[in-house]
């Protein structure tokens, strides 16, 4: 006899309630503790946010003289170009936090007249859900290695990490069997 949704509930609502403690969103404050200003060289907020492994969720914090200076994110042309007359979204507040709600890239530029041109600029890869995924410790081979292409390795997550997917999987595993023990 299949167990009703009655008896499911509680089991279900114990398995969101765990895995929603797990989702980890992260901060980060642009160039670590360096403030949002002209860099003492031009690439240096791109080699901070190179370093980092940004995922859907994640959050940039740029702290900054709100008097004399802004953030804008623009387009990947403006960008390019510094141009500040057209921004996706403008952000003046001096402590501004901004959430990384698709992968892809973001484009950043300084508001202040001449600062995107001396550097002040950032772009944020925000890595797409299957590339910041559980992987596995020995993957299947490719169908590109055959072809002798340079594959970077895939981010693999911390002990902890792991520790959290298996308690998670665990305790649905439990909601599980309780639901059928309430049958």
């Amino acid at each position: 006899m299949a167990p009703s949704s009655k008896n499911l509930m509680p089991c279900l609502a114990l398995v969101i309630l765990v895995s929603s403690s797990f989702c980890e969103a992260r901060e980060f404050v642009v160039g670590g503790k360096r403030s949002w200003e002209i860099p003492s060289s031009p690439d240096e907020f791109n080699k901070w946010a190179e370093k980092v492994r940004f995922e859907i969720g994640d959050s940039i914090v740029v702290k900054y003289d709100s008097k004399n200076d802004s953030v804008l994110e623009v387009s990947e042309e403006n960008y390019n170009n510094c141009n500040k007359s057209n921004p996706i979204k403008s952000y003046d507040d001096g402590n501004t936090k901004i959430t990384l709600d698709r992968s892809g890239p973001f484009f950043f530029i300084s508001g202040a007249q001449g600062h995107c041109e001396k550097g002040e600029k950032l772009v944020v890869k925000v890595l797409s859900a299957k590339h910041s995924g559980f992987v596995p410790s020995s993957p299947a081979p490719s169908p590109l290695d055959d072809h002798n292409i340079a594959l970077a390795p895939a981010p693999k997550k911390s002990a902890a990490s792991a520790l959290k997917a298996s308690f998670l999987g665990g305790a649905a595993v439990v909601g599980i069997n309780y639901g059928f023990l309430l049958m």
